[in-house]
């Protein structure tokens, strides 16, 4: 099971001139489409006096992806797409990068403009970097106290995430780990146990 994803390390922002048109490049770290959509209309409203504002956004997690790009009133093919294949050809998810184009009096022509808006998106990607992230599951357990020690040992040997934990002669523990290694680590719990803990994914 795959449970890793490329994201941006950081939002960012970068500017280019091109024959006195301003192309400027943000992006956004989003977890919905909702956000995404969110993100954009805040740039909107921000650069109201733009001539363009032309994106796209690739946003979830596995093999589940939704994403959509506008070329934002420019010529089709022209903006929305360039942007999107370089968010793409890189794997990255979670992200919407917005292109906003002050017209400078001068037109670029098709193939112009796609060398332009690919050059902003490409840009604020090389600003924004990228960061490996992976999904987590997380659980909720009950064990007894003499067996904490050993299952941290499993914790640890899974590299889980003890959230929190309380103690009395029960532990309750909340746990993350990687959701490649979610089955392996109920697995451990319930042999450490014989069966006798408690094991819940904390979304049940």
């Amino acid at each position: 099971m795959d449970d890793r994803y490329l994201t941006i390390a950081r939002e960012a922002t970068t500017e280019i001139k091109v024959k006195a048109s301003r192309f400027i490049g943000e992006t956004c770290l989003v977890e919905s489409v909702d956000e995404a959509l969110a993100r954009l209309t805040a740039i909107r409203k921000r650069e109201h006096a733009a001539t363009h504002h032309c994106f796209a956004y690739r946003v979830g997690l596995g093999e589940q992806f939704a994403f959509k790009y506008s070329d934002g009133g420019e010529p089709s093919g022209t903006a929305g797409k360039p942007i999107y294949d370089i968010i793409e050809g890189q794997k990255l998810t979670q992200i919407i990068l917005i292109v906003t184009r002050y017209f400078g009096g001068t037109k670029l022509g098709t193939g112009g403009l796609a060398h332009a808006y690919g050059d902003a998106a490409r840009l604020v990607l090389e600003k924004s970097g990228v960061k490996e992230n992976f999904i987590w599951q997380r659980f909720r357990f009950q064990l007894d106290f003499p067996l904490y020690d050993r299952w941290r040992t499993q914790l640890h040997r899974l590299a889980a995430r003890e959230i929190e934990s309380s103690f009395t002669d029960i532990v309750a523990s909340t746990v993350e780990v990687r959701l490649s290694r979610a089955e392996e680590l109920r697995q451990a719990f319930v042999e450490l146990t014989g069966g006798k803990g408690i094991c819940e994914p904390e979304d049940a």
